[in-house]
């Protein structure tokens, strides 16, 4: 009672086994009829081998039938799936029971057929017409050029001969293109082959011939780097036959040579003699067990040996692993069913099909993209970029940098030079001598130079309406795609509202800069003040003569050294830098009369430059003294005391005379002795002579007229030095209360813009977007044109679709054995 018991457990649990491969073939058939690959990575046996190894005529051997192509060359071009699927037999029990002898002694054979995945529908009884089949499809694909193709052809045997099982020949390991074949034929086959062993859910049949050293294996060398330990590869040796007389392969069949886990099977196929012959495959098989039962080598491994041993074994093989491999199958089935509902999930929701609810939809998807558009200038966004500023950060990127950089960049008396600035003055006064500073020309010098920050203003207006463009185009998203007219309608709506504020905002812009220069306010807290700039200017000139004494007293000490030098007799030329001497003095020692008249001409010309500086220095603190007992009277006391100016002006006039006869430099003291940079500049003797001329014909008109029509208005590096020191100071006041005036308005300009850009433009257009798309989108007359789907992702959302019901099904299969 208890053997019967273990019996009919034993018989249960062989027949549940029985049914994995015929679930596994059913889940195949199930994902290659919807999406076309394995994208669950099923159990199957893969038959990897080189060219003319053996390969078809072993699966021939299994199948039992003719029904491969043959020929020279190249002959599997496109990988088989060969699914071999068993049918309850009449004359026996199980499927293990039947074999070739029982076929023969009985005479009879059940009905066998198969069929293409590609010819639904068909049945092929025939297996020549199976063979032309596998053949015309393989042209079809993969061309006449014996070149492959990784498109796969799906066939079915049914058969009660067969054990279940699923094979996939692939096409043969070659070395060197022949014919028609591609030049890169070895490494086309070779990347197919490891497409389909690397997948860890694949069992590697290995084929080798046995007339060939199996360290020469090209099927064993490609099946090492997949699967280095050998846990799923069964090695296959063909042409057992065909060996040298005295050799045999019994070391390598019994896992010395090569070990393996699943081990070696021999087996000998039928010579291309039995093919001529047509020796049928009963036979060949009858007397493949006759040659390892005979064979003095093989007849003690001869149960393990042979075709039928290998089917089994493969049967065996497959069922354990596919029972292994059935949880990792339902975990990777879940996988794909999330993803795939995701991806279904970004083409919109199924409620909302159906002309009923057409309006909703078109209200959902406005709603959702208004909502997208305040996201992303408010930044609360969930698609924000991590590569690059984006909506509302790109915005204040460019208040901040772009349109704060371009105002700083602006020099507000860059464009105004020294006769600008005196005409301006001199215009101003009329035919009147002016007693100070007029504050019309301040006026009309700072009014143009207030217009360059419009420019860059206008600039900040149009780049942040660029901005707000490009995220109206980037808040679609793929539930949006799917309706292409109504998605350009949405953002054609968006772009229309855009423009209309793009005008008035230029224009309000526009407006804060004319309100600056509708009204220059002097009195700003912020402005600097003509006394403030006075004060300003007089301290810089004063640092500056002061370099300047300091210059004219090195040069004096230089000048004393070479005299003494001289005297003594030594060479009075002094060494610059590198040791060369000095070009400008003389080389050979002069005589004394020389020097005595050198010693007369530096004492005169010290003494001059000496009353120089004294007196400017008087005349200075004649104008500054006032400023430090009268604060800001200073300004207004040095144009209005006339009498103290003249007094000045005639004691400059006297040391401009002792300089003149003394040859030494011009009426402004050292500042054409000592230049900018404190280099030693002579006199320019061609003004003395200027000056005299102007004088001697002061009261010439005709000649006034030639002279001015020759020498005309003075050039640019001469302005300055053709201006008188009052002209100087003037201009110099008027650029720097321009530059103080201008940064008042420049800061307020900085702030109001970007202000006065987010009411206008930004904020109205956040404000209004959603009634805007409402009020000129939804209508039921537009609705049919609006919501026209995309064809390209009709097919991709069907196709989702056809995937997730294709997951669904192979899961329910799955849990039905798991």
């Amino acid at each position: 009672m208890k053997d019967r018991n273990h019996s009919s457990l034993s018989i249960t649990t062989m027949s549940s086994l029985e049914d994995l491969i015929p679930i596994v073939n059913k889940l195949q058939d199930l994902v290659f009829n919807t999406i076309g690959t394995d994208t669950i990575d099923l159990p199957q046996v893969v038959v990897v081998g080189s060219q003319s190894c053996g390969k078809s005529s072993v699966l021939e051997n299994i199948v039992g039938k003719d029904f491969l192509p043959r020929g020279t060359g190249i002959v599997t071009r496109r990988p088989l799936i060969l699914q071999l699927i068993n049918l309850p037999s009449e004359a026996s029990s199980s499927p293990d029971e039947t074999s070739s002898d029982s076929v023969l002694q009985t005479g009879r054979r059940p009905e066998e057929w198969a069929e293409f995945l590609h010819v639904p529908g068909r049945k092929f009884y025939d297996f020549s017409e199976v063979r032309r089949e596998i053949e015309n499809d393989t042209v079809r694909i993969a061309g006449n050029n014996k070149g492959i193709n990784k498109q796969p052809i799906n066939l079915k045997i049914f058969s009660p001969h067969v054990l279940n099982l699923t094979l996939v020949d692939l096409p043969g390991l070659t070395k060197i293109p022949i014919g028609d074949q591609p030049t890169d034929i070895e490494r086309q086959t070779r990347s197919l082959i490891l497409e389909y062993i690397n997948k860890p859910n694949s069992i590697i049949l290995a084929v080798s011939p046995a007339n060939v050293d199996l360290v020469n294996s090209e099927s064993l060398k490609l099946a090492r780097q997949v699967d280095p330990q050998g846990r799923r590869t069964i090695g296959v040796l063909t042409k057992l036959d065909l060996m040298d007389h005295g050799t045999n392969a019994i070391d390598i069949l019994s896992g010395r040579v090569y070990p393996l886990k699943l081990g070696f099977i021999g087996v000998v196929n039928r010579s291309q003699q039995d093919i001529q012959i047509n020796k049928s495959l009963p036979d060949a098989l009858k007397a493949e067990q006759e040659f390892f039962r005979t064979h003095p080598a093989y007849r003690n491994i001869s149960y393990r040996c042979g075709t039928q041993f290998l089917a089994k074994s493969l049967n065996n093989t497959l069922m354990a692993h596919i029972r292994e491999k059935l949880p990792d199958i339902k975990a990777r089935l879940n996988t794909l069913m999330g993803q795939t509902q995701q991806e279904l999930a970004s083409y919109g929701e199924p409620q909302f099909a159906g002309s009923e609810n057409r309006g909703i939809l078109v209200l959902q998807l406005m709603t959702r993209f208004a909502t997208n558009f305040i996201a992303s200038i408010d930044g609360t966004s969930s698609d924000i970029s991590l590569k690059e500023l984006c909506g509302g950060a790109r915005i204040y990127y460019i208040y901040n940098d772009v349109f704060g950089t371009s105002l700083n960049a602006i020099n507000p008396t860059a464009n105004l030079s020294v006769l600008d600035i005196r005409t301006a003055i001199r215009n101003s006064t009329g035919p009147r001598p002016s007693l100070f500073v007029p504050e019309l020309a301040f006026d009309l010098l700072v009014k143009p130079q207030i217009r360059l920050l419009d420019p860059p203003s206008q600039r900040c207006v149009e780049l942040v309406y660029e901005e707000l463009m490009k995220i109206c185009h980037n808040c679609g998203g793929p539930e949006l795609s799917r309706y292409p007219k109504l998605q350009s309608k949405i953002i054609e709506v968006v772009s229309d509202l855009l423009r209309e504020r793009l005008g008035p905002t230029s224009k309000y812009v526009e407006s804060l800069i004319a309100i600056q220069r509708a009204y220059i306010n002097t009195k700003h807290p912020n402005f600097l003040g003509a006394a403030a700039a006075m004060s300003s200017i007089l301290s810089s000139r004063q640092e500056k003569e002061k370099k300047a004494r300091e210059a004219q007293r090195k040069l004096e000490r230089m000048e004393v050294k070479k005299a003494v030098f001289g005297a003594n007799g030594v060479s009075d030329s002094v060494p610059e830098s590198g040791g060369k001497p000095s070009p400008s003095l003389p080389s050979s020692v002069p005589g004394e009369g020389e020097s005595r008249h050198h010693h007369h001409h530096h004492h005169a010309r010290s003494g001059s430059m000496s009353m120089s500086v004294s007196l400017t220095e008087a005349s200075t603190n004649a104008a500054a003294g006032p400023s430090a007992s009268a604060s800001k009277d200073s300004f207004l006391n040095y144009f209005f005391s006339k009498d103290q100016h003249a007094q000045q002006s005639a004691m400059l006039s006297q040391v401009n005379g002792i300089k003149h006869n003394s040859h030494s430099s011009d009426n402004l003291g050292i500042s054409n002795v000592v230049s900018s940079s404190g280099a030693v500049t002579p006199s320019d003797p061609h003004r003395s002579s200027h000056h005299g001329r102007y004088s001697d014909a002061s009261d010439d008109a005709s000649y006034l007229a030639k002279e001015f029509e020759q020498f005309g208005i003075p050039s640019s590096q001469n302005e300055e030095a053709s201006l008188s020191e009052r002209e100087q100071l003037e201009s110099e006041l008027i650029r720097r209360l321009i530059s103080s005036y201008f940064g008042i308005v420049r800061e307020t300009i900085q702030d109001q813009v970007p202000k006065a850009v987010m009411h206008l433009l930004v904020n109205f257009c956040k404000e209004t977007i959603q009634n805007r798309l409402v009020s000129e989108l939804y209508r039921e007359s537009l609705f049919d044109e609006l919501l026209k789907e995309d064809a390209a992702l009709a097919q991709e959302r069907i196709k989702c679709e056809k995937m997730l019901r294709t997951y669904t099904e192979a899961a329910r299969i799955i849990n039905e054995v798991v």
